[in-house]
């Protein structure tokens, strides 16, 4: 017979570790921009400044297509030239990623700097063969 002590008793709570903390910027603040939305051959991921300990960086998904692999891809760093910091990338790629950046340089920096929102910075972006912001 169950006494009404241990009915009143909470239920046992299981505990939830947090995962190891990213030393880059977290992932889950950052924008993935697909082929469609930068004229790119693949999906990159952009971010504001969060905890970063680094200068503007770019996240390069290197296999074409709609998908983000995390285990998969190369780190660009923008200033004061683009350059990757992380992970290899195809000579044709990072001709392309660079050409992107320099069209969108101000929007990302803003980006980056959190002086534009996500949806603002979405507005700005311009796609590799276009002449004027969307």
């Amino acid at each position: 017979m169950t006494t009404l002590r241990e009915k009143a008793r909470p239920p046992a709570q299981r505990l939830v570790k947090g995962r190891p903390r990213n030393t880059d910027a977290d992932t889950y603040l950052m924008a993935n921009l697909y082929p469609r939305d930068t004229g790119l051959p693949m999906t990159v991921w952009v971010g504001p400044r969060a905890r970063a300990r680094h200068d503007l960086r770019i996240k390069v998904c290197r296999t074409h297509g709609n998908r983000m692999d995390g285990t998969n891809l190369a780190v660009v760093a923008l200033r004061p030239t683009p350059r990757v910091v992380r992970g290899p990338l195809a000579q044709s790629d990072f001709a392309a990623v660079s050409a992107w950046i320099a069209l969108n340089e101000e929007a990302l920096l803003d980006y980056w700097n959190g002086t534009l929102g996500t949806i603002e910075f979405a507005a700005k972006l311009r796609k590799l063969g276009d002449a004027a912001p969307r």
